[in-house]
């Protein structure tokens, strides 16, 4: 028997798509029904699991201790056995070694600094990568809905990441912000650095205005680092929310929850394969970028 081509099962998966779709509005209909109990946002909301005063324990610091314990116990655990021939995980920590280490620290910075800056720049990047990737693992973090097992009240299952919330990218980027502004000023003094936001050649009223104006992009860059992050992540669990139910539940229409699962599944793979790395990637390279500008001889 002749085995069915990729063409021919994926207009086959298709047809049977639109089948199931026919069949599931002619079953339920496409009336829309009141819904005001369920709120897409709430999926985001930061309760109170421990209160500690001005401080308190809640879903994104559980997630922001599993993206730690990833990043430490990763490198560690595959430092400590390291084989002549690797295995696939010590394979693609090596990958990831190298792209930190050529890509990101060295194509920004020369020898001697990319040595003094690779773990920090390598451990932010590891470190957003897996706070972005747990993002997208269901775990039982949604305290307002819970359901029971064997008579206990467990949270649901939802997705969340600790970089949807922009605090976490917000301080990260202050956390860079400080480390060129100190590696700049270490590098030039003070004065030095503060000359050096001023392009050469440049005198007069125009120096002071293009001095302002390079103070504010520097602080600027807070804003560009955190937002990008946080606005990508946070859109992509929105789609993915919608996508995958909430958008039926929201409008009250139960055939649409089957119609855009696909769009869901879709989004979700996209997402998980290249948007979390992506924007681990971006943030790594433009924290190499700033710190290798700050210590530059010319502007």
């Amino acid at each position: 028997m002749s085995k069915m081509s990729t063409k021919t099962k994926v207009f086959l998966g298709f047809g049977v798509y639109i089948l199931v779709t026919i069949i599931i509005v002619l079953a339920t209909g496409w009336h829309r029904t009141s819904n005001d109990s369920f709120q897409p946002q709430n999926e985001f909301k930061l309760d109170k699991w421990v209160d500690l005063g001005p401080f308190s324990i809640n879903k994104a610091v559980l997630y922001l201790f599993i993206a730690a314990f990833l990043t430490c116990f990763t490198m560690i655990y595959v430092a400590r056995r390291m084989q002549a021939k690797p295995n696939r995980v010590q394979t693609t920590v090596e990958l990831l070694y190298g792209l930190m280490r050529d890509n990101i620290v060295r194509g920004a910075m020369d020898e001697k600094m990319a040595a003094r800056w690779f773990p920090f720049i390598g451990t932010l990047f590891l470190f957003i990568l897996f706070s972005n990737l747990i993002g997208y693992v269901p775990l039982p973090t949604n305290t307002e809905h819970t359901f029971n097992f064997l008579g206990v009240d467990v949270p649901s299952f939802s997705l969340y990441a600790a970089t949807a919330n922009i605090a976490i990218p917000l301080v990260l980027a202050f956390v860079v912000f400080i480390s060129y502004t100190t590696e700049g000023i270490r590098a030039k003094g003070f004065g030095g650095y503060m000359k050096s936001l001023i392009p050469g050649g440049v005198t007069g009223g125009m120096a002071v205005f293009l001095f302002v104006l390079e103070l504010f992009s520097n602080v600027m860059r807070l804003m560009s680092l955190s937002v990008r992050l946080f606005a990508n992540i946070l859109a992509g669990h929105l789609i993915i929310l919608f996508m995958a139910g909430a958008l039926a539940v929201l409008l009250g229409i139960a055939a649409l929850g089957w119609i855009t699962l696909p769009f869901g599944l879709a989004i979700f793979v996209f997402e998980v394969g290249l948007v979390a790395a992506l924007q681990a990637f971006i943030f790594a390279t433009l924290t190499a970028i700033y710190l290798g500008g700050a210590v530059a001889e010319s502007h």
